[in-house]
């Protein structure tokens, strides 16, 4: 239990990273055009698909996860494997329209993780 905490732990943080990068350069379009910010913005992504992964197959399916995860990956090697060609249009799209809902998700598996804890 204690490493899916962790993984849970880091994956929040990392959308809590990528959230202060936006409002520290006023928007995510702004972040993206700034060369830090798209580097750290796709490197939290990175990581984001890559710990997902690693969380046992039964959370992910009891917290409705599983086409999260497939996403997340997918982003995560398209990114490592081909940074210069990845769209930031979509990256956009991502962190505006699938990073909030899966952030809810993972509150939700966090919160009845501790609960299920104490």
């Amino acid at each position: 239990m204690s490493k899916i905490k962790a993984k849970i732990d880091f994956i929040l943080e990392m959308i809590e990273n990528i959230q202060k990068i936006i409002k520290r350069h006023k928007g995510i379009i702004k972040a993206l055009d700034d060369y830090e910010g798209k580097m750290a913005i796709m490197m939290g992504l990175l990581q984001i698909g890559e710990s997902l992964n690693k969380i046992d197959k039964k959370y992910l399916e009891k917290y409705d996860l599983i086409d999260d995860t497939k996403g997340a990956y997918n982003v995560r090697n398209f990114i490592a494997h081909d940074y210069d060609g990845v769209n930031m249009v979509v990256v956009e799209d991502i962190v505006r329209l699938y990073l909030p809902k899966l952030e809810d998700k993972i509150v939700k598996m966090n919160m009845e993780l501790n609960s299920d804890t104490n």
